[in-house]
């Protein structure tokens, strides 16, 4: 059976976390001088839903009406959900609660996001690398397991993957799931998109699986920096011990609450998106130079094309930007194109076009 003890480091057991003003009164008070706030406000004026903010006052720690909400929408208990400065702090906050510096090591499946691989080196843990399958993208579970070993205490999987917009095999994942000892990660950043389901529903069999989710996508929130990883009450705790007392500001965690209100909006956008992705995908394929429209459950498209570097630096001069990722490993001459607004869209298609002609 997984015991998260017996993967923490050592400091993190014996970790005495900081204990805020807030943390140590969590009731409802009229006069606060706990904290050594300014009493008498902030020059910033900021309204939400017809009430001003009180930005002097510092953050709920835990962010508890948040979460609140997002447990009613994701249909997950309040103590199995974390939140992050962007799912960047959560990546970052898990090395540092289970992966020794110099000594453990991280395991991705290339091509994947790049800050897993960032955040090891950030942390001194090294990158243990074990591609995708060629032209399909899918997990090779048995070249997994084979590459863990004992210091191996992290594997993250990206589904869907990015860059390359493919759900990952839930029976690939469970086969690695179940025969791992450490925290197997699933970033489902673009989970709204797709028509699989979210693996969240597995966290009660499997207590070293952690879901990662944001409202980066679509919920449309990426300037206010909100990740959310949901996993056993026992990780959840930890997490809890070594992020920052005051990681989620007052700001976001209102703006933030305020949009989860809008569930309906989101679901049209998600709608547009999916309809726009197949009309662009349609038309890039009419376009000679392009080779193959890699199939996608995200956002986005990946795109092979002849010379992307040169079609890149073509589509720079018109003034649209698009991703080369030419250089990624299993990506050599592919384009990742985010699925814009209709208009924005024809516009690409437009200047690809006149490409293609010249």
């Amino acid at each position: 059976m997984f015991n998260i003890d017996n993967i923490l480091r050592e400091n993190i057991k014996k970790l005495v976390p900081y204990s805020s003003a807030r943390n140590e009164f969590k009731g409802n008070a009229e006069v606060y001088l706990d904290a050594n706030e300014n009493a008498f406000g902030s020059p910033l004026y900021l309204e939400v839903e017809g009430s001003e903010m009180q930005i002097n006052r510092y953050p709920d720690p835990l962010q508890m009406d948040l979460k609140n909400e997002i447990s009613r929408i994701k249909g997950i208990p309040v103590q199995n959900i974390c939140l992050g400065n962007g799912s960047d702090e959560v990546i970052d906050v898990l090395f540092r609660m289970v992966c020794e510096p110099g000594k453990d090591n991280v395991l991705i499946c290339p091509p994947t996001y790049g800050m897993y691989d960032v955040s090891a080196n950030i942390n001194d843990v090294e990158v243990v690398k074990v591609p995708l399958i060629s032209e399909t993208f899918a997990l090779d579970a048995d070249a997994v397991l084979k590459a863990i070993n004992e210091n191996t205490k992290l594997l993250f999987l990206c589904s869907p993957n990015n860059p390359t917009g493919n759900s990952l095999a839930w029976e690939s994942i469970e086969k690695v799931l179940a025969n791992f000892n450490g925290l197997l990660v699933i970033d489902e950043a673009y989970i709204n998109f797709s028509s699989t389901p979210t693996n969240s529903k597995y966290l009660l069999k499997y207590p070293n699986l952690v879901i990662m989710q944001t409202l980066s996508k679509a919920w449309g929130l990426a300037g206010l920096r909100l990740g959310m990883a949901f996993a056993s009450e026992q990780i959840i705790n930890v997490f809890n011990k070594v992020k920052p007392p005051y990681n989620i500001n007052e700001v976001s965690q209102k703006f933030a609450l305020q949009a989860l209100g809008n569930i309906q909006q989101v679901n049209e956008w998600v709608k547009e998106v999916v309809n726009e992705k197949k009309v662009l995908e349609k038309s890039l394929l009419e376009l000679g130079f392009v080779q193959k429209v890699y199939p996608s459950d995200a956002n986005f498209l990946l795109v092979k094309v002849n010379n992307a570097v040169g079609i890149y630096n073509y589509l720079v001069k018109q003034k649209i930007i698009v991703r080369d990722r030419s250089k990624v490993e299993l990506c050599e001459g592919c384009l990742r194109i985010t699925i814009g607004t209709k208009e924005e869209n024809e516009r690409l298609v437009g200047a690809m076009k006149n490409l293609s002609s010249e």
